[in-house]
């Protein structure tokens, strides 16, 4: 085989992996480009286990004919149930549990089709031979459950491939692990820093803003909500039910908030600290209304389940304020959180800290109130004025008016206002 197409492989691959392509991408291109030099590939297939809070890993697969399958999917934990058994009929388990780092597969051979499975669905679509590649990471180039390559590649030639086909997908191969592998710990990275530091902060963070110190001064609607009585509940229930219970709540405040167009930026216990901003901040306070009923209608479906299951339920607190913040990295050296700071964001904790007292579940603040637009200020009525805990002035507080939750045409004409 011509040695010019190989090397030009290469270094596209290489290119490919510096520059970041998508995976699919890469494995269609590879593939392509194989069949250009001579290998007589009839279809590719590529998996990583990954380090996601959901699911376990991505594969990716390129057929030489049209198919419905999708070029990219994902796949759950194949630690228990179904999955677990697929897993331990798979080549590539077999593969591991030998030590066995390449095998070649004659897919009408009737042991191979009972013992791995997929191998009939692979003869039924005209496919004649397969070679399979596991291609390990070293302890220092794992992360998580990312420790290796699966590849798989079939040809419909009845001789199967040739001395030269396997020569180059052997060398061929590793190289397209290597780019792979660049593209998934990016994606890694990204997905991480969504779900610990936020989605815009990972963005920033990502970007190259992690000098100690640098943050800005903006202009944002804060959120702060906690739950009603969840010490009194957590004393109650088992150990082993605390933090169900915590992340089924939390669940349905960060998705309203997401939705809504929000950025979560803190966890505390059962409290939540998030932000909206908008170059219009009458868009943004509407943005965070919106957040607060979807998160009402989130707890209602929420406690129907729960009460279903005879688990415990509760309510929450939201207080919403605007105000200047300081946005970016407070911490050490060693250890900085990308989060916002100032006066503003004690006031919101401390707004959410009164509903309770006047028996509403939600408190906005008169910054919030007064910047309305005057279809929304309808919808807030006033509770009064307060002392708030730790801050050196009095302000009035608003909530909405009840006759949202008793009238439908009030409710309708809140939910109208909200989705403009």
């Amino acid at each position: 085989m011509d040695t010019a197409p190989r090397i030009e492989l290469m270094n596209w691959l290489t290119g490919q992996g510096l520059t970041g392509s998508p995976e699919s991408e890469l494995i269609r291109g590879f593939c392509e480009r194989c069949l250009a030099m001579g290998i007589e590939l009839s279809r590719g297939q590529v998996f990583l286990d990954t380090l996601h809070p959901l699911f376990e890993g991505r594969g990716f697969r390129w057929s030489d004919r049209p198919s419905n399958e999708s070029e990219m999917f994902e796949y759950g934990s194949t630690a228990t149930g179904d999955a677990a058994e697929a897993w331990r009929r798979s080549v590539f388990f077999h593969m591991l549990e030998e030590g066995h780092s390449e095998m070649c597969l004659d897919l009408f051979d009737p042991a191979i089709a009972e013992r791995f499975n997929m191998i009939q669905t692979l003869r039924d679509n005209g496919h004649r031979h397969g070679a399979v590649f596991v291609h390990r990471f070293g302890e220092q180039g794992s992360m998580g459950n990312m420790d290796c390559v699966y590849s798989h590649w079939t040809t419909r030639r009845e001789a199967g491939f040739d001395e030269d086909q396997m020569a180059a997908l052997r060398e061929l191969v590793p190289l397209l692990g290597l780019a792979l592998k660049a593209v998934a710990q990016m994606e890694i990275a990204r997905t991480l820093g969504r779900v610990y530091l936020g989605r815009d902060a990972a963005e920033q963070v990502l970007r190259g803003r992690i000098t100690r110190g640098v943050t800005e001064r903006i202009k944002a609607v804060l959120w702060f909500s906690d739950l009603r009585n969840s010490t009194g509940i957590g004393e109650a229930i088992g150990p082993d039910e605390i933090i169900p219970f915590l992340n089924d709540y939390a669940e349905a405040s960060i998705n309203a908030i997401h939705e809504s167009g929000g950025d979560v930026l803190k966890l505390i216990g059962d409290g939540v600290l998030a932000m909206f901003t908008a170059d219009d901040m009458g868009q943004a306070k509407r943005n965070a209304l919106r957040a607060e009923h979807q998160f009402r209608k989130n707890i209602a479906a929420l406690n129907t389940r729960r009460q279903a299951a005879d688990r415990p339920v509760t309510t929450a607190y939201v207080g919403l304020h605007e105000g200047e913040v300081f946005y970016g990295n407070i911490g050490s050296d060693e250890r900085l959180d990308f989060t916002v700071v100032g006066p503003s964001v004690n006031e919101v904790s401390r707004i959410a800290s009164m509903c309770s007292s006047v028996d509403r579940p939600l408190l906005t603040s008169s910054a919030f109130q007064s910047g309305l637009d005057s279809a929304g200020r309808k919808y807030l009525v006033s509770t009064g004025r307060y002392a708030l805990r730790g801050i050196g002035r009095a302000q009035d507080l608003y909530t909405l008016d009840p006759e949202i939750d008793s009238d439908e045409v009030v409710r309708g004409g809140y939910e109208r206002y909200l989705a403009r």
